[in-house]
């Protein structure tokens, strides 16, 4: 990991704790970026008319990263994007259950449409509330983000799966903005029936691209209204034969965004997903140790058994100034100040934050 800092020069500058915000640009990346917006100015149309054929590489490398069969891999600009397609093709009236103050591009688009909507409190007893609220027979969707924005709640995995098997019938739609490109995840094999991010965060990919993953057994849930010439990939005659993750890809994909997404992924799997969950779990667990010896977290976090590397400490302005003026590079959110770790922080800089936080 070490020589993998090497790449990323932000890191020469200050403690960069705030990939929950955005992720870092590496070296190997703008080179590549570089290298595809030289191909364009020597290419002109030419090359774009062949980075077209191109996205069908770019699914296959979403699908092969997440584990999820291709043709159930659509690519969008971003999840909020995403979210909204999928919704307006969701029936009216459903019974939707969501989590209180969940990221707002998550909970808004169900609370602007005409759905009923009931809502769990994030906190220790997370899980339990939500099985509670299913058992009731009431909710037809379960939409929540894997890890919480504002204090790095991680929804247990194997819940869902549990909730899954035990209540077939429920549509779960989950965020992995915040959970993509921290730990090895095998979507087929999940509880999730439509997983959405953007990947700007922890897959390094920058702005612009993202991908929504959806299982067989979920598209019979939705009738999509969304459709251009993307859809058919610019054959018009096929207008009336569109498979379901084509309503969701209805104008162009850009070479440069989706390519940088691709080529993040392949960067990620060269490290090793195995190696990156190793040291994103110690990070995760270094970090919750010592916040809570200083009495730095919410009790819901301190008590929960597994927890992501993202963690919002007791602080005001003033205390956010000071890890400002130290090159802490972190956020305000919530009624705290937010610190996110990916694998290429360490202990380390971990240590250093917290000798700036004792009195």
């Amino acid at each position: 990991m070490q020589n993998l800092r090497k790449k990323f020069p932000v890191l020469k500058q200050c403690i960069y704790a705030n990939t929950a915000a955005t992720g870092l640009l590496y070296e190997d990346l703008l080179e590549w970026r570089q290298e595809h917006d030289l191909d364009y100015l020597i290419g002109g149309s030419e090359m774009k008319m062949k980075s077209f054929e191109d996205m069908s590489n770019v699914r296959d490398a979403v699908g092969d990263f997440f584990s999820c069969k291709t043709e159930n891999v659509a690519l969008v600009p971003n999840f909020t994007l995403g979210l909204n397609m999928l919704l307006e093709g969701l029936p009216k009236k459903q019974n939707i259950l969501l989590l209180k103050d969940d990221y707002p591009s998550l909970n808004w688009p169900f609370e602007t449409r005409d759905f009923n909507r009931e809502y769990v409190e994030i906190g220790e007893k997370l899980e339990e509330r939500i099985y509670e609220k299913i058992q009731t027979g009431k909710i037809d969707v379960l939409a929540l983000s894997i890890v919480q924005w504002v204090n790095g709640i991680k929804i247990d995995l194997d819940f869902l799966k549990k909730l899954k098997n035990d209540f077939k019938n429920l549509l779960i739609i989950a965020d992995g903005t915040q959970f993509c490109g921290t730990q090895e995840f095998n979507f087929q094999d999940s509880g999730i029936d439509v997983l959405g991010a953007s990947s700007y965060k922890w897959l390094l990919s920058g702005y612009g691209n993202g991908f929504v993953l959806v299982k067989e057994g979920a598209k019979e849930r939705f009738d999509l209204k969304f459709i251009g010439n993307g859809s058919v990939d610019r054959e018009i005659d096929k207008r009336d034969d569109i498979p379901f993750c084509k309503y969701l890809e209805p104008g162009h994909l850009d070479s440069f965004n989706f390519g940088s997404l691709q080529f993040s992924l392949n960067f990620l799997k060269n490290i090793g997903m195995n190696h990156i969950s190793t040291q994103m779990e110690k990070l995760s667990s270094k970090a919750k140790a010592e916040f809570s010896t200083l009495n730095l977290l919410e009790k819901s976090v301190v008590h929960r058994n597994q927890h992501s590397t993202i963690f919002n400490i007791k602080g005001d302005n003033q205390l956010f100034k000071k890890l400002e003026e130290q090159n802490v590079v972190c956020a305000l959110r919530g009624n705290g100040i937010r610190l996110s770790f990916h694998f290429y922080n360490t202990e380390n800089e971990i240590d250093a934050i917290v000798d700036m936080l004792k009195p």
